[in-house]
Protein backbone atom coordinates (compact mmCIF):
# COMPACT_ATOMS: atom_id res chain seq x y z
CA UNK A 1 0.00 0.00 0.00
CA UNK A 2 1.31 3.47 -0.82
CA UNK A 3 2.30 5.98 1.84
CA UNK A 4 0.18 8.84 0.48
CA UNK A 5 -3.46 9.19 -0.47
CA UNK A 6 -5.17 10.61 -3.53
CA UNK A 7 -6.16 13.95 -2.01
CA UNK A 8 -4.27 17.10 -2.93
CA UNK A 9 -6.41 19.68 -1.10
CA UNK A 10 -8.56 19.00 1.96
CA UNK A 11 -10.46 21.95 3.42
CA UNK A 12 -11.50 21.75 7.07
CA UNK A 13 -14.04 24.39 8.12
CA UNK A 14 -13.62 25.63 11.69
CA UNK A 15 -15.78 28.03 13.66
CA UNK A 16 -14.31 27.69 17.13
CA UNK A 17 -16.84 25.12 18.29
CA UNK A 18 -15.73 21.86 19.86
CA UNK A 19 -17.37 20.04 16.97
CA UNK A 20 -15.32 21.88 14.35
CA UNK A 21 -12.08 21.27 16.25
CA UNK A 22 -12.97 17.58 16.53
CA UNK A 23 -13.50 17.49 12.76
CA UNK A 24 -10.02 18.98 12.32
CA UNK A 25 -8.49 16.31 14.58
CA UNK A 26 -10.36 13.61 12.69
CA UNK A 27 -9.16 14.88 9.30
CA UNK A 28 -5.53 15.18 10.38
CA UNK A 29 -5.53 11.70 11.92
CA UNK A 30 -7.48 9.84 9.24
CA UNK A 31 -6.85 11.41 5.85
CA UNK A 32 -3.70 10.98 3.80
CA UNK A 33 -2.68 13.57 1.24
CA UNK A 34 -1.17 12.78 -2.14
CA UNK A 35 2.61 12.45 -2.07
CA UNK A 36 4.06 15.47 -3.83
CA UNK A 37 5.27 14.75 -7.33
CA UNK A 38 8.35 16.62 -8.56
CA UNK A 39 6.33 18.56 -11.15
CA UNK A 40 3.26 19.41 -9.02
CA UNK A 41 2.39 21.68 -6.14
CA UNK A 42 2.42 20.22 -2.66
CA UNK A 43 -0.77 18.72 -1.29
CA UNK A 44 -2.24 20.54 1.69
CA UNK A 45 -4.78 20.70 4.44
CA UNK A 46 -6.47 24.12 4.51
CA UNK A 47 -8.11 25.41 7.66
CA UNK A 48 -11.01 27.63 6.60
CA UNK A 49 -12.70 30.13 8.89
CA UNK A 50 -15.62 32.32 7.86
CA UNK A 51 -16.06 35.60 9.73
CA UNK A 52 -19.51 37.10 9.95
CA UNK A 53 -19.87 40.56 8.41
CA UNK A 54 -19.88 43.35 11.04
CA UNK A 55 -23.65 43.91 10.80
CA UNK A 56 -24.37 40.22 11.42
CA UNK A 57 -21.69 39.93 14.11
CA UNK A 58 -23.30 42.78 16.03
CA UNK A 59 -26.68 41.17 15.68
CA UNK A 60 -28.07 44.48 14.56
CA UNK A 61 -27.58 47.45 12.36
CA UNK A 62 -27.03 50.69 14.28
CA UNK A 63 -29.80 52.21 12.18
CA UNK A 64 -30.87 55.78 12.61
CA UNK A 65 -29.64 58.14 15.27
CA UNK A 66 -32.47 58.76 17.75
CA UNK A 67 -34.19 62.11 18.19
CA UNK A 68 -34.14 63.32 14.61
CA UNK A 69 -30.64 62.32 13.49
CA UNK A 70 -29.97 61.46 9.87
CA UNK A 71 -31.21 58.09 8.65
CA UNK A 72 -29.06 55.51 6.85
CA UNK A 73 -25.92 56.90 8.50
CA UNK A 74 -23.17 54.37 9.05
CA UNK A 75 -21.30 54.75 12.32
CA UNK A 76 -17.65 54.10 11.38
CA UNK A 77 -16.43 53.69 14.96
CA UNK A 78 -19.09 51.06 15.63
CA UNK A 79 -18.20 49.14 12.46
CA UNK A 80 -14.46 49.40 13.17
CA UNK A 81 -14.94 48.09 16.71
CA UNK A 82 -16.94 45.11 15.47
CA UNK A 83 -14.34 44.37 12.77
CA UNK A 84 -11.51 44.53 15.33
CA UNK A 85 -13.43 42.18 17.63
CA UNK A 86 -14.08 39.75 14.75
CA UNK A 87 -10.36 39.80 13.90
CA UNK A 88 -9.45 38.91 17.51
CA UNK A 89 -11.98 36.07 17.51
CA UNK A 90 -10.56 34.75 14.23
CA UNK A 91 -7.01 34.88 15.62
CA UNK A 92 -8.05 32.87 18.69
CA UNK A 93 -9.88 30.28 16.58
CA UNK A 94 -6.95 29.89 14.17
CA UNK A 95 -4.45 29.73 17.05
CA UNK A 96 -6.47 26.91 18.59
CA UNK A 97 -6.67 25.06 15.27
CA UNK A 98 -2.95 25.55 14.58
CA UNK A 99 -2.20 24.23 18.07
CA UNK A 100 -4.06 21.02 17.19
CA UNK A 101 -2.04 20.77 13.97
CA UNK A 102 1.21 21.27 15.86
CA UNK A 103 0.26 18.54 18.37
CA UNK A 104 -0.29 16.15 15.45
CA UNK A 105 2.82 17.41 13.62
CA UNK A 106 0.90 18.39 10.46
CA UNK A 107 1.60 21.48 8.36
CA UNK A 108 -1.47 23.36 7.15
CA UNK A 109 -2.49 26.53 5.36
CA UNK A 110 -5.13 28.91 6.66
CA UNK A 111 -7.80 30.77 4.73
CA UNK A 112 -10.21 33.39 6.13
CA UNK A 113 -13.22 34.84 4.33
CA UNK A 114 -16.03 37.16 5.41
CA UNK A 115 -19.71 36.50 4.79
CA UNK A 116 -22.44 33.93 5.24
CA UNK A 117 -20.74 30.65 6.27
CA UNK A 118 -22.94 28.45 4.09
CA UNK A 119 -22.18 30.32 0.90
CA UNK A 120 -18.58 31.24 1.66
CA UNK A 121 -17.54 27.69 2.55
CA UNK A 122 -18.90 26.45 -0.78
CA UNK A 123 -17.21 29.30 -2.66
CA UNK A 124 -13.89 28.68 -0.90
CA UNK A 125 -13.79 24.95 -1.67
CA UNK A 126 -14.49 25.77 -5.31
CA UNK A 127 -11.82 28.50 -5.46
CA UNK A 128 -9.26 26.29 -3.69
CA UNK A 129 -10.06 23.32 -5.99
CA UNK A 130 -10.63 21.19 -2.89
CA UNK A 131 -10.90 17.44 -3.25
CA UNK A 132 -12.76 17.15 0.03
CA UNK A 133 -14.50 19.33 2.64
CA UNK A 134 -14.50 18.20 6.28
CA UNK A 135 -16.70 19.90 8.85
CA UNK A 136 -18.35 19.35 12.20
CA UNK A 137 -22.04 19.24 12.96
CA UNK A 138 -23.49 21.03 15.96
CA UNK A 139 -26.57 18.79 15.96
CA UNK A 140 -29.13 21.52 16.53
CA UNK A 141 -32.61 20.31 17.32
CA UNK A 142 -35.36 20.66 14.70
CA UNK A 143 -36.56 24.06 15.98
CA UNK A 144 -33.11 25.69 16.03
CA UNK A 145 -32.28 24.11 12.67
CA UNK A 146 -35.51 25.50 11.19
CA UNK A 147 -34.62 29.08 12.22
CA UNK A 148 -30.83 29.01 11.94
CA UNK A 149 -30.42 26.55 9.10
CA UNK A 150 -27.75 23.93 8.96
CA UNK A 151 -24.42 24.94 7.46
CA UNK A 152 -23.34 21.31 7.09
CA UNK A 153 -26.61 20.36 5.38
CA UNK A 154 -26.30 23.28 2.95
CA UNK A 155 -22.70 22.36 2.13
CA UNK A 156 -23.53 18.72 1.45
CA UNK A 157 -25.97 19.90 -1.23
CA UNK A 158 -24.01 22.81 -2.71
CA UNK A 159 -20.26 22.17 -2.32
CA UNK A 160 -18.56 21.13 -5.56
CA UNK A 161 -16.67 18.32 -3.82
CA UNK A 162 -17.46 15.46 -1.44
CA UNK A 163 -18.24 16.49 2.14
CA UNK A 164 -17.49 14.55 5.31
CA UNK A 165 -19.44 15.61 8.41
CA UNK A 166 -17.99 14.57 11.75
CA UNK A 167 -20.76 14.13 14.29
CA UNK A 168 -20.35 14.19 18.06
CA UNK A 169 -17.45 14.22 20.47
CA UNK A 170 -17.03 10.46 20.57
CA UNK A 171 -16.51 10.21 16.79
CA UNK A 172 -12.92 11.48 16.99
CA UNK A 173 -10.37 8.69 17.23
Amino acid sequence: MSEGGNLSCVVVAVDGSEESMNSLRWALRNLKLRSPAPDSSAASFVILHVQSPPSIAAGLNPGTIPFGGPSNLEVPAFTAAIEAHQKRITEVILDHALGICKELNVSVKTHVVVGDPKEKICEAVENLYADLLVMGCRAFGPIKRMFLGSVSNYCTHHAPCPVIIIKGKDAVR
